[in-house]
């Protein structure tokens, strides 16, 4: 069975990847190499590879240290029966942050999960990036599709002075134009009012989140730069202001 022609599988990976703020992730038990899984709470990198802080005390940390092979499943939580909603199953390598990589995924999945300041500098945490190495989408009848990382990733290489910025840009998003980021939520993407705060930008769009809900706004076109990044907003405001 054939995707239908108006089925844009790479957006609704792209979006699930960046929503999506637990998962059920596989690892091989160290030794037996018996499937193993568990519950974990997930962010994006800026280039939407998911983030995970977990523990070396736990059994999920101590198998991905033993074979970094991993499988991760996000769905979209959908309201009845879950099987009627969109998930993506991950598959790649989970390998430990370090670099500029490290400062990324912590900033961002503070952002997305701020209770987890109280225990981020414990000894035993570290963050994990999941390097995919390809995806499996299901979202319905005809709606079935393998992709490659170059179909879901977001190209990043050419937007640093973007990413450095990127955590000024939320703060100054959240602290002087709460108003707008509210537009964005409802009438651009037609959620409910509720305090909508940005927790994420990158060259293909902004996250937002209201306590357990998740949107994504997808920009029309690319930005790699502050300058376009303000432009964006401005123009994506206007827009929102604009709607009835």
């Amino acid at each position: 069975m054939q995707p239908t022609p108006d089925f844009d599988a790479s957006r609704l990976a792209r979006s699930l990847l960046r929503r999506c703020r637990q998962g059920a992730l596989a690892t091989l038990m160290a030794g037996s190499g018996d499937p193993y899984c568990s519950l974990v709470n997930v962010a994006s990198h800026a280039d939407g590879s998911p983030i995970l802080l977990i523990s070396r005390l736990a059994v999920h940390t101590k198998n991905i240290l033993g074979d970094p092979r991993v499988s991760l499943m996000l769905d979209e939580r959908a309201e009845g029966d879950p099987l009627e909603g969109a998930r993506i199953m991950l598959s790649g390598r989970a390998e430990e942050a370090d670099g500029s990589d490290l400062e990324i995924a912590r900033r961002r999945y503070l952002n997305a999960h701020p209770s987890a300041e109280a225990f981020v500098n414990f000894m035993d945490f570290s963050f994990f990036l999941l390097r995919p190495t390809g995806t499996h989408l299901v979202a319905g009848f005809g709606r079935i599709v393998d992709l490659k990382p170059d179909r879901f990733l977001t190209e990043i290489s050419d937007a640093a002075a973007l990413l450095q910025a990127e955590q000024g840009a939320i703060d100054h998003m959240n602290a002087d134009h709460r108003e707008a980021t509210n537009l964005y939520a409802t009438r651009l993407l037609g959620a409910e009012a509720a305090d909508w705060r940005c927790t994420g930008c990158d060259p293909d769009g902004i996250d937002l989140q209201a306590g357990s809900k998740t949107l994504r706004l997808d920009f029309p076109e690319r930005v790699t730069s502050p300058g376009e990044l303000r432009k964006m907003l401005v123009r994506l405001a206007d827009e929102a202001r604009a709607k009835p």
